[in-house]
C-alpha cells in the first residue's frame, strides 16, 4: 500500500508542480496556448492507448462504451453546474471560465486514471510505465493552463495552488484505493473506470482545453498538439 501511494503522489505531483509553474511568472497567452495544446495532444494518446484500447482488453467494448457515456454525461453535467456560478468570459476583465473547467477535468479524469494505476500496481500487470508517465506529462499542461487563466480571472494564488493540492492529494489517495480494491475489482469494471476516464477527458478536451488552445495559440496550435500526441504515444510504447 505504501508503494501504491508513492507512485501515486509521484503522479499527481505534477499538478502541483504545474500549477506552481503557472503562478510563479505571467505567461503570454501564445505560449499558454501552445502548453495547452501540447496537453491535448498528450490526453488524445493516453484516451487511445492507455483507457480505451487497455479497457477494451480487460474487459471488453460494452463496458468501455458503458463507462465512456457515464464519464461524458458526469463532466457535461458538472462543468454545466460549475459555469453557472462562473463570471461570464470577457465579462468585467475576465478572460474565460476555462480554468475550472480544466480543474475539474483534471479531477474527474485523474481519479479513475489513478484508480487504475493502484490496481495494476497490485496485480500480476504490475506498474505500468506508460500510464504514469501519460498522467504525469499530460497533468502538467491542463495545470500550468488552468493556473495561469485562474491567475489571470483575479484569482488568489494560494487559493489556486489549495485547489490544486486539494485534486492532488484526491488523484493520489485513489492509487491506494485502487490497490487496495484490486482483489475485487473485475475487468470489466476496470474497463468501465478505463471507459469513465476516457469520456470525461473527451468532453473536456473539445469544451475546453483545444478552444482554448486555439484561440490562445493561433495557428500553431495544432501543430504542438500533433506534438503533444507523439511524445505520450512514444511514452506508450515504451511503457
Amino acid at each position: 500500500m505504501t508503494a501504491a501511494l508513492a507512485w501515486g503522489a509521484l503522479a499527481a505531483s505534477s499538478l502541483v508542480l504545474g500549477a506552481w509553474i503557472g503562478l510563479v511568472r505571467t505567461w503570454g497567452e501564445r505560449l499558454v496556448g501552445a502548453v495547452l495544446g501540447f496537453g491535448a495532444g498528450a490526453l488524445i494518446s493516453a484516451v487511445s492507448f492507455d483507457l480505451a484500447q487497455e479497457g477494451v482488453r480487460l474487459g471488453g467494448g460494452a463496458s468501455v462504451a458503458l463507462g465512456l457515456a457515464c464519464g461524458a454525461a458526469t463532466y457535461f453535467a458538472a462543468n454545466r453546474l460549475l459555469a453557472r456560478h462562473e463570471v461570464p468570459a470577457g465579462h468585467a476583465g475576465v478572460p474565460s471560465n476555462a480554468g475550472s473547467a480544466l480543474a475539474l477535468g483534471a479531477f474527474l479524469d485523474g481519479v479513475p486514471e489513478q484508480l487504475v494505476l493502484g490496481i495494476g500496481l497490485a496485480t500480476e500487470a504490475g506498474l505500468s510505465v506508460s500510464l504514469l508517465a501519460a498522467i504525469f506529462v499530460s497533468n502538467l499542461p491542463e495545470a500550468i493552463g488552468s493556473a495561469s487563466a485562474m491567475r489571470a480571472a483575479a484569482q488568489k494564488p494560494a487559493a489556486i495552488l489549495r485547489l490544486w493540492t486539494a485534486v492532488a492529494v484526491v488523484c493520489a489517495l485513489a492509487t491506494g484505493v485502487g490497490f487496495a480494491i484490486a482483489d475485487t475489482t473485475s475487468g470489466d469494471l476496470q474497463a468501465a473506470i478505463d471507459g469513465f476516464a476516457a469520456g470525461a477527458l473527451l468532453v473536456m478536451l473539445i469544451d475546453s482545453m483545444i478552444p482554448e488552445a486555439v484561440r490562445q495559440a493561433g495557428d500553431i496550435a495544432g501543430l504542438v498538439t500533433v506534438l503533444g500526441f507523439a511524445v505520450a504515444a512514444a511514452l506508450s510504447v515504451i511503457g
